[in-house]
């Protein structure tokens, strides 16, 4: 889990209703690019076996965002400023509900 490994602010938002590429956001805030590598390399560890592959990644640490596609689900992580800015909850969470996970 992603909370295992210190990320932030931890959100499930379920799209699935307004959507079409995918089902679920989860975002997450990491607080270093160390961090962001670690998180990746967890969940492309953890995903890959269980039949879930990453089929895309964008962004860098370096940028304050980096975006995993698994498919019916896509991983958001931001520094916590990125997060701010592009507020994915905020725009998502007006036609979607978002569930918010304690640190």
């Amino acid at each position: 889990m992603l909370s295992e490994h210190k990320a932030l602010d931890i959100a499930l938002i379920d799209i699935s209703r307004t959507a079409t590429f995918t089902n679920y956001f989860v975002i997450a805030t990491a607080q270093s690019p160390l961090q962001f590598d670690a998180l990746v390399e967890y969940l492309e560890r953890d995903l890959g076996p269980k039949g879930i592959p990453l089929r895309h990644r964008e962004g860098s640490p370096e940028s304050g965002w980096v975006l995993l596609d698994f498919g019916d689900i896509i991983v958001h992580l931001f520094t916590a400023d990125q997060r701010e800015y592009y507020r994915l909850e905020e725009l998502w969470g007006r036609t979607s509900p978002v569930v918010r996970f304690a640190d």
